[in-house]
């Protein structure tokens, strides 16, 4: 006899099954059906904790994404940003940034889901690796302290994001990331004191 999944260790399979159903189906092919039967629970346990679709969705990208963020310790400012830049870009062309691609794509028709992403992304997680990683150059005296402030830790990552939405594909070429890091990152930082 199987004991009945409650708690944490269900809220883990619901978002377990909504990830591989987005990696698999994408947004628009994940539904409540699917993900219950996925992770052997039914709806009504879905919708307990996630009120609609969207919900579910941006909590499952969450899911995927906690796992691979990035966290580099360099030993030194430029190739710390260079690595977060490169992975960041690396994670945007994994099956990972087809599903973001996929519910970015969706929120154009979502009100809902685009608030959803907004409030809670993953952005908040990203721009605290970015903070920590400028509170790290302060402490080594690599950066004024002034320098540790979210709108410079934003800036690179802002960046990245409007390469892609410009650019139209999944991928930025390095020199642009150099750039990123070179002619405008490292200046700002710079710059605070």
């Amino acid at each position: 006899m199987s004991t009945r999944r409650r708690g944490a260790e269900l809220e883990w399979a619901i978002l377990r099954a909504a990830a591989q159903e987005l990696r698999e189906s994408g947004y628009p092919g994940m539904t409540m059906d699917r993900v219950a039967a996925r992770a052997g629970t039914n709806k009504n346990a879905i919708y307990r904790r996630w009120p609609h679709r969207a919900a579910l969705g941006v909590a499952a990208y969450r899911h995927l994404t906690d796992a691979v963020m990035p966290d580099p310790d360099t030993g030194a400012l430029r190739g710390d940003a260079l690595e977060m830049l490169r992975q960041a870009n690396q994670t945007w062309s994994s099956p990972h940034g087809a599903v973001l691609r996929g519910l970015l794509a969706a929120a154009v028709d979502d009100p809902e889901l685009l608030t959803l992403m907004r409030e809670g992304s993953g952005a908040d997680t990203m721009d605290r690796a970015w903070l920590t990683m400028i509170e790290r150059a302060v402490a080594r005296g690599e950066a004024p302290p002034t320098a540790a402030h979210h709108r410079v830790a934003t800036t690179p990552m802002m960046l990245l994001r409007a390469e892609y939405a410009m650019r139209g594909v999944p991928s930025v070429p390095d020199e642009v990331l150099i750039e990123i890091v070179d002619e405008v990152f490292l200046p700002l930082v710079r710059g605070r004191g």
